[in-house]
């Protein structure tokens, strides 16, 4: 099966508290990251959790820890596609189109936005 969202996309989240109350819907950002076992993206700016890493030392004798800011992993069901025309979330459907390379004959699914009908 071919993926919906992939790494490098535009996202933007469309569940959640409102950025008035301090959450992410409406937020767009950049895919870092895809983990297809447990159906969740990792997304640039969104879903900033604050991890407490336990002080250290590095092999240069450079002091690690305290708080750090990152991101967590965010569901896919809860994040959209961003459509590059419009600029705002749409669903993703597929179109199979034949393509020859090389003497071989091969059928390759390319990703179209569901409100402009335009390829990804």
């Amino acid at each position: 099966m071919g993926a919906k969202i992939k790494k490098g996309d535009l996202v933007q989240v469309i569940t959640g508290a409102r950025q008035s109350r301090g959450g992410d819907r409406g937020k767009q950002g950049k895919v870092l990251r895809v983990f297809p076992e447990s159906n969740r993206v990792l997304v640039e700016g969104i879903n900033r959790v604050t991890k407490h890493v336990k002080a250290g030392q590095t092999q240069r004798g450079t002091t690690t820890g305290g708080i750090e800011v990152v991101e967590a992993p965010i569901h896919l069901s809860n994040v959209a596609l961003v459509d590059p025309s419009t600029k705002k979330p749409t669903r993703v459907g597929f179109r199979v189109e034949k393509v020859e390379r090389d003497g071989v004959e091969r059928e390759v699914r390319i990703r179209v936005a569901k409100a402009s009908g335009k390829d990804i």
